[in-house]
Parts: structure tokens; C-alpha cells; sequence
């Protein structure tokens, strides 16, 4: 059983922000598995429960695909929530989210490590009393000239990124399902000799 969370914020205002590409590969998987997410009250998530095949036909990982109702600063209560009510180890828990650390377009995976700055890995790691999970880092770029970073995050893409916005939703879910069939130290050397 793995979990893959994406984190964002809810709610239309939100929806096409930078903080939220974490939804938008999430939404893309569910997609992909020809299912959308659904509210779960008592994860206080929106889920699906899906297999990601190894191969055409066969059964593959049982996998949870969620975004949490909360904002990104608490995510780690529904996270933790999930893992507990699917009783699955925070080992095989995967977590797409915004980086500003790295440039617009550059796609990196991670096991553990420091949270940066990001409030809603903070939350997760605080909740699950781990850091041992995996991340999806999905690169947005650091903001222009003198705004603030919590400022950025909240924007849209700008109209040169959301060109190639649907290109990296794809190739960040790419990723997850290779992690989930191939294992992370494979997906990782892939994902790196490209991006």
C-alpha cells in the first residue's frame, strides 16, 4: 500500500496557483486511473483508491491518491490521518509539492531530508513524528526582484509557464507511477538524467 499526497490549498481561488501543483499531479493520476477524487470525512481528505499496474493487466500497487481539505500549513493532520486509517507506513508515503528552491520546470525526487521552509512538509514530518518519506519536488523558481516568497507561491503560473505547465503535470506523474513500479532508486536515476 502506498499514499501519494499532493499538497495545495482548497478552493477555487487557489486552484491555479504555484502552491497548488501538488493538486494538479494528484488530479492528473486520478485522472490516468479513470477516476476522481472523493471527499473522505474521516481523513479529512479527497481520495482515490486505485492499483498502478507493472504491466498492462496485471494487479500492480494498491495506491491512495489524496489532497487534503486543510491548507498546506496543516496538512500533516490529514496526512497522518490517512496513513493511520490505511495503515500504511510512512515509508511508502509519496509527497508532490511546490519548490522554490529549485528552477521553474526542474522535477527532483527525495527521500527525507530537511523541509526547507515548506510549511506543509513541516506539518507532515511534526504529524507523522517522521521525515523518512518520499518527496516529489516540483520546481517553481524563486519570485522575481524583491516579492515575497509567500507571496509568490499564492500566484498563478505565469502565461510562459503555463505553456509548459500540462508538459510537467505529466512528466511529475511520469515519476510517481515509476516510484510506485520500479522503486524509487530506479524512478530517481531516470527522472534526474532528464530533468
Amino acid at each position: 500500500m502506498y499514499a501519494v499526497v499532493g499538497l495545495g490549498n482548497p478552493g477555487a481561488t487557489y486552484a491555479g496557483t504555484r502552491h497548488n501543483c501538488g493538486h494538479m499531479v494528484v488530479a492528473e493520476l486520478a485522472a490516468r486511473c479513470g477516476g476522481q477524487l472523493r471527499s473522505h470525512g474521516a481523513t479529512q481528505t479527497n481520495q482515490l483508491s486505485a492499483r498502478v499496474g507493472v504491466a498492462p493487466g496485471q494487479p500492480g500497487e494498491q495506491v491512495i491518491l489524496a489532497t487534503c481539505q486543510c491548507y498546506m500549513n496543516t496538512s500533516g493532520g490529514p496526512v497522518s490521518a490517512l496513513l493511520r486509517y490505511y495503515d500504511c507506513p510512512v515509508e511508502n508515503l509519496i509527497v508532490v509539492h511546490d519548490e522554490l528552491d529549485l528552477p521553474f520546470g526542474t522535477l527532483r525526487l527525495k527521500r527525507g531530508g530537511g523541509e526547507g521552509g515548506h510549511n506543509g512538509l513541516k506539518s507532515i514530518s511534526q504529524s507523522t513524528g517522521s521525515k523518512d518519506y518520499i518527496r516529489l519536488r516540483f520546481g517553481i523558481g524563486r519570485p522575481p526582484g524583491r516579492q515575497d516568497p509567500s507571496d509568490f507561491v499564492l500566484r498563478p503560473f505565469s502565461s510562459a509557464e503555463r505553456k509548459e505547465l500540462d508538459v510537467l503535470i505529466a512528466q511529475a506523474a511520469d515519476a510517481v507511477e515509476d516510484v510506485l513500479r520500479n522503486g524509487l532508486e530506479s524512478a530517481t536515476m531516470r527522472l534526474h538524467t532528464k530533468h
